[in-house]
This record gives C-alpha cells, structure tokens and sequence, in this order.
C-alpha cells in the first residue's frame, strides 16, 4: 500500500489508448477513448519502480543504460525488435509471468476513464466537450480527490505525441488548473497540484511510469469496453494484467468500490 507520508511528492502517469476525433466515433474501432493514469511517488520511482522495470529488461531484452529499450506493449505483443526473443513461446511465458509479478509489487494506484465518443456525439447535439478534455478532466480530478484526501501533492505526467498534439495537451492541463471543474475548485487544484503545467515527455527518454501506463492502459481499455458493451472479453495475457490491477491496484473509495473512483464511464 502507499505509505501516506506528508512530504511525499506524487506523479500520475498518462498514457491514452484511442483518439479523441468524433468524426471517427462511427468506426468500431476508434469509438471510445480511453485515458489511464499511473500514480506512484517520486523517491518510489527512483529507488525501487525503475531498478524493477530496468532489471527486467536486461534480463529478457539485454537493455543496456546507454542504450536502453523501452518497454511498448503494442511491439511486445508482436514480439518485434528489440522484443524478438519472445518469439521463444518459453522465454515469452517466462517473461509474461516475472512482468505480472513486478507489476504485483510495484506499489501504484490506476485510475482511468473510457469515453464512448458516439454516445457523446449524439447526446449533445448542440455543446460538445472535447473528448480528450472531458477525460483528462476527470482523471486529474480524481487525482486531486486522492492528494488531497492522503494531505499530500503530486503533478502530471504525459507521454509526447508531438508538436501541435503536446500543445493541445498542455493547454487542456493549463485550463484545467486555471478554471477548475464543477466537482473539484481552482483552490483544490493549485493546492493539490505543484505544477501548472503538465509534463509531456517522449516515451524515449525510459521513463518507467509511462512505461508502465502504456502497458496496463490497453488491458484497461479492452475491459471497460466490454463492460460498457455488457460483453465477454476474450481471454489474453492483458486479462491477466487487468485481474490483477482489479484486485489491488485501481483506486477505490474509502468502502472498497472501484465504479466511479478508479474507473469512470463517459459521458
């Protein structure tokens, strides 16, 4: 569990699977947009989250620090270079058990919202909330709800898509802090939050917490789909990641539920 520590400065990670394009909401497979949110504390990440994340990869990948792999699980999943070894189907399920188990003992909280961009478009005609702005806002605002109810602070990391997207990014962070939301205050934010700015990073620069969000965040996204959709998903590896973020790692109210706290529904 995170140790509540008043001093403790705090990170949420943000990695996005789909995009927030509502002329593409017709699509099957570009209607929801989903943004999942890694938080872990600093020091944490220093002295423990990165060592475990860079051990691994020098096991299975041979990751050297002037040349470091970055964990993507889209490349993992087709086991394309720097990831060939897992063509191997033991060195793969070797690798796929050792990385749940250091997800396991990682200490970090999820939080993430999925959006279904075609039920937004059509229930409001006239005013629409960006997709990507609506979602950021409720992620950062159950974020802010955590700092606050620990009595610590954190800020906001996300990976870079470049140019005019990061632009875009930061000034939807930027709005945020600025104008508040209906359910968290401008005081709430400039409290909670140690930065005005949100940080955009490439996924190059071997950042473990983005490394982590891009690996939880499809398995996320595939599960809450199938819940919105009141459908079966099919068994994979990413099941098994999720199983185990449901059963301890998703942020919960002070009763236990995940619904609304950890995970949120849009619109």
């Amino acid at each position: 569990m995170i140790q509540e520590i008043k001093n403790q400065k705090f990170r949420m990670y943000i990695d996005e699977v789909g995009n927030a394009d509502l002329s593409s909401s017709g699509n099957p497979n570009q209607r929801f947009l989903c943004l999942a949110g890694v938080i872990m504390e600093l020091n944490y990440v220093e002295q423990v989250a990165h060592k475990a994340i860079e051990s691994l990869k020098r096991k299975y990948f041979r990751s050297h620090p002037d040349e470091p792999i970055i964990l993507h699980r889209k490349e993992l999943v087709n086991k394309k270079p720097p990831f060939e070894s897992l063509r191997d189907a033991k060195i793969e399920e070797s690798f796929n058990h050792e990385l749940i188990r250091t997800l396991d003992k990682l200490d970090f909280r999820v939080v993430a919202v999925l959006i279904d961009k075609l039920e937004h478009k059509k229930r409001y005609q006239v005013w629409r909330y960006d997709p990507y702005h609506y979602c950021l806002a409720i992620l950062v605002e159950r974020y802010v709800t955590w700092l606050i109810a620990k009595g610590v602070k954190g800020d906001v990391m996300s990976e870079s898509r470049g140019g005019k997207e990061d632009m875009r990014l930061k000034a939807s962070y930027a709005k945020l802090h600025a104008e508040g939301t209906e359910d968290v205050t401008t005081k709430q934010f400039a409290e909670a939050l140690t930065s005005k700015e949100l940080k955009v990073k490439p996924k190059s620069n071997n950042i473990t917490g983005l490394q982590i969000a891009d690996i939880i965040a499809h398995p996320i996204s595939k599960q809450m789909i199938a819940m919105h959709l009141q459908q079966t998903p099919t068994e994979t590896f990413g099941t098994q990641i999720y199983t185990l973020l449901i059963n301890g790692k998703f942020n919960t109210s002070p009763s236990g539920q995940v619904e609304g706290w950890g995970m949120k529904w849009l619109p």
